[in-house]
């Protein structure tokens, strides 16, 4: 006959020992699982979004905020893996940015009205400077920018839709006093009566190192509206991804504000990306950018960096139909989006 034996006082040891190793694998198990859970949680909630943006030319100071961003890992924490391309003379940004080759574009605010009028479907969500930095470099005899009566002004054949119809309705200054701009400075070395187009970096060193005293005059502090290096997406990716382009615009914006603080990360950046730009250029650019106050003057001052008004676009709008450079029925408020920096509030 069978009889079921009962747990005597010599197994209960052994049991309670099975038992608390039972329990322990059970902990285990579990701190593994919600570690694991946690783990996968934060994966998901941090994987990087793959950006890839596309500036206007080679790399150089005027483009320090987003170089800044990626160098002292400003994008990363704000989950972006951003890859950037330099841009060029044989590229054509909009065209790439159509074709999905970039997520965002250094843009210019001409250009994506223009682009506007014509059906492409591109949008302005943010902007590194207050004001554009074309302007204009002459010989010390100049006071202002009003003053180039009898001058020769020397302009590319992008200044003709861009910032010459706005100087010679400003000023009243004439086709005939028109040459084309080359690029090459010697004309300009060599004659005292010839003003050039300029930006606020490139030209001015260029006559600095050839010992020429030049005066640089920026179109902008006599009125001229545009914003500068902007950052353009299309339309589809603001109506997509709304977090993304958010992020991306305020990692910028922090990136402009930690390169005008210690410019050092980005320039190592940059002269990576351009070795021909040189520690002198980059300093002295640095510089020509912090003067007029691009980046931290004018609206950015009281609104925060980065932003853009309705007032100003409109601005830029009535200026480019009354010069016959966009068509008025162009549904300007296509071309920019206040929604990713009009809450922003990073102050200078």
């Amino acid at each position: 006959m069978h009889h079921q034996e009962s747990a005597s006082p010599d197994h209960l040891p052994l049991l309670s020992a099975w038992q608390r190793s039972a329990r322990g694998w059970h902990t285990i198990l579990s701190r593994t699982a919600t570690a694991f859970a946690a783990s996968a949680l934060a994966t998901a909630t941090f994987a990087q979004d793959k950006v890839t943006f596309l500036t206007s030319w080679y790399a150089q100071a005027e483009h320090g905020g987003f170089y800044q961003a990626v160098a002292a890992g400003i994008y990363k924490k704000h989950g972006l893996d951003v890859t950037i391309r330099m841009g060029g003379p044989q590229v054509n940004g909009m065209q790439l940015l159509v074709a999905g080759q970039a997520d965002f574009m250094m843009g210019y605010d001409f250009q994506v009205l223009t682009s506007i009028s014509n059906g492409v479907p591109v949008t302005t969500v943010g902007v590194s400077f207050q004001k554009d930095l074309q302007g204009m470099m002459t010989h010390e005899d100049v006071k202002s920018l009003g003053d180039l009566k009898g001058k020769t002004i020397l302009a590319a054949t992008s200044g003709h839709s861009t910032w010459l119809p706005w100087i010679k309705s400003k000023y009243g200054y004439t086709d005939g006093q028109v040459r084309p701009y080359t690029f090459n400075l010697q004309p300009f070395f060599a004659d005292k009566s010839i003003a050039q187009q300029a930006y606020p970096s490139s030209e001015p060193f260029q006559a600095m190192k050839n010992n020429v005293n030049a005066k640089f005059f920026l179109f902008a502090d006599d009125g001229y509206p545009p914003y500068g290096t902007t950052i353009v997406t299309m339309q589809k990716t603001v109506a997509d991804k709304p977090d993304m382009v958010g992020r991306f615009v305020r990692a910028t914006l922090e990136g402009w504000k930690a390169y005008f603080a210690d410019p050092t990360l980005g320039n190592e950046l940059i002269k990576k990306d351009n070795p021909r730009m040189q520690d002198d250029q980059l300093a002295f650019a640095l510089r020509r950018l912090k003067e007029p106050k691009v980046f931290d003057g004018g609206d950015a001052a009281t609104m925060g960096v980065g932003t853009m008004t309705d007032a100003r676009w409109e601005q830029t709008y009535k200026f480019m139909v009354s010069a016959g450079l966009l068509k008025a029925d162009t549904d300007w408020k296509k071309a920019y989006t206040t929604r990713f920096v009009k809450d922003l509030k990073i102050m200078p």
